[in-house]
């Protein structure tokens, strides 16, 4: 398995223009809050609205408000309103396959560092 996952690292793509490079640095800001990453789960089974979202998360009303704003300046979620309410919808779901992307990576790391504090604590009973 490591070998896979060494193998993937080792694939090379050609550099990014400083614009691109932009981008995707916002893309990644916008996903650095975490409580827009709980909203994003919230939203991944279907519309709801600011009050759902609000309990889903456990925020407040201005601060679910502030952070689907930027999500969705960032055009990884829709908005609609019908009457007084306001519904919001994944508009980008490939968001998700960054995310798990990163999961993958992250837990092939803790595997890694698992299996050499394993090692460690053998040679230190030897």
């Amino acid at each position: 398995m490591m070998l896979v996952l060494m193998a993937a690292r080792k694939t090379r793509h050609e550099p990014y223009s400083p614009e691109v490079v932009e981008l995707l640095a916002a893309r990644f800001r916008t996903l650095g809050e975490p409580i827009r990453i709980q909203l994003l789960q919230a939203l991944q089974d279907g519309e709801r609205n600011v009050t759902d979202l609000v309990t889903a998360v456990g925020s407040t009303q201005s601060n679910v408000s502030r952070h689907l704003r930027n999500l969705q300046d960032a055009g990884m979620v829709a908005r609609r309103q019908e009457g007084n309410s306001v519904y919001y919808s994944v508009a980008d779901p490939a968001v998700f396959d960054l995310c798990d992307a990163v999961c993958n990576s992250v837990g092939a790391r803790l595997l890694q560092q698992a299996s050499l504090a394993s090692e460690l604590r053998r040679r230190a009973r030897k």
